[in-house]
């Protein structure tokens, strides 16, 4: 049973080919600049081909991506038909969508609809189906979305404080994002730590270029960082992270800004980026710390504070943690981060062992012995846990 796994941008085009007999990885790679200078880079195994080819859009990127999977020199499968399914990688399901579903002309015009939620995601990952239909009319199409996971907060923890109207008409309220990661992160650890996933308190840390945080009991999510966009919760790389809604009426009135310029500021000019004004890259803003730059010291004080708040906030919406969880970019690989992190927890009795934190990217507990909770990195693996899930829909 082979599944390619799809992640369609507004202009890119994510890959994985996985053959699910043994979950191994047999090609994948990133269309890049669709509509413009577009490459591809390609991966089997430990080799990496560039193919310099621009295609105006999605039906044109994954002709050349199968083009690629089937090349007589690297190709991985000798007939298209050997791909059994394709599992799309949707950002925003809205209410719509508490599970992974495959798709019909219904889930499409659903997908589209949330397109008000995730205007750059949706129609991307729209125009990706229907690619993948022309190019593999045989296999089957699964759609798993990065909100539905979760679909079980309790209407309380989700809800905004504004009049109820704006819920009732247009659906607004914390929907939350990278559910995906936090579930295969959750049965993961679970798996790692010799437990039913039914019977731990998580707080999982996906730290990359977009954040969040998320409170996963009995196996649910109960509570996530992320609101109605990707925007809110914790600063980000170069996202604000949630602010006091004044704050961005104050801006937009002095510097005379329109809604548009001021999403980009939120969304681009923000997070350690903004306060630092050196980098969104942490590695960048570390090392000017170590040469004694005071605001990339407070850009890193400022970002350990606001996610130990957040892990601290969650121990109240979990009842207790077992286990704090770190993963994606940030997460497996800044050493400095998740020790400061760590530390900012001190009073919950939260311990790291520097020795054992001192790894990037690997799967390893880094808490102390005597540490209260536990700590672990995971590393998160969104298109296994996307393969998994198409699996078992077209069993």
């Amino acid at each position: 049973m082979k599944i390619l796994v799809l992640n369609c941008g507004s202009s890119s085009l994510k890959y994985q080919l996985i053959n699910m007999e043994n979950e191994e990885v047999m090609a994948k790679g990133n269309y890049e600049r669709i509509g413009e200078k577009s490459f591809l880079t390609h991966k089997v195994k430990d080799k990496k081909y560039v193919i310099e080819n621009p295609v105006a859009n999605h039906d044109e990127a994954i002709k050349i991506v199968i083009e690629q999977l089937l090349h007589q020199d690297y190709g991985v499968i000798s007939d298209l038909n050997e791909i059994n399914a394709v599992g799309h990688r949707i950002v925003h399901g809205g209410e719509y969508f508490d599970k992974s579903v495959l798709v019909t002309e219904d889930v499409i015009a659903k997908i589209e609809d949330c397109s008000k939620l995730a205007p750059l995601h949706n129609p991307a990952a729209v125009l990706g189906i229907r690619a993948s239909q022309k190019a593999m009319p045989n296999a089957k199409m699964a759609v798993v979305f990065d909100t539905a996971f979760h679909q079980t907060m309790p209407k309380e923890h989700y809800i905004y404080s504004i009049p109820y109207k704006y819920y009732d008409q247009y659906g607004v309220r914390r929907y939350g994002a990278h559910g995906t990661s936090h579930k295969y992160v959750a049965h993961r650890i679970a798996k790692l730590m010799g437990r039913p996933v039914e019977n731990l308190k998580i707080v999982n840390c996906h730290l990359g270029q977009g954040a969040s945080l998320c409170a996963i009991k009995d196996g649910k999510s109960i509570d996530t960082s992320m609101g109605l966009t990707p925007l809110g919760g914790i600063a980000m790389c170069a996202r604000s992270g949630d602010l006091d809604p004044s704050v961005v009426l104050y801006i937009m009135q002095k510097e005379n800004l329109s809604p548009d310029e001021m999403n980009t500021i939120l969304n681009k000019e923000s997070g350690v980026f903004g306060i630092s004004g050196i980098s969104a890259d942490f590695r960048d803003i570390e090392a000017e710390a170590a040469n004694g730059n005071e605001r990339a010291k407070l850009a890193l004080k400022h970002y350990a504070y606001i996610v130990a708040s957040f892990i601290a906030k969650y121990a109240v919406a979990l009842d207790g943690i077992d286990v704090i969880t770190f993963t994606a970019g940030v997460g497996e690989n800044q050493i400095n981060v998740r020790k400061s992190i760590c530390d900012n927890l001190k009073f919950m009795g939260v311990k790291i062992d520097s020795k054992k934190n001192n790894v990037r990217s690997e799967e390893r507990e880094i808490s102390a012995e005597d540490s209260a909770i536990k700590i672990w990195i995971v590393p998160t693996n969104e298109e296994l846990m996307i393969a998994r899930d198409t699996l078992e829909l077209i069993k």
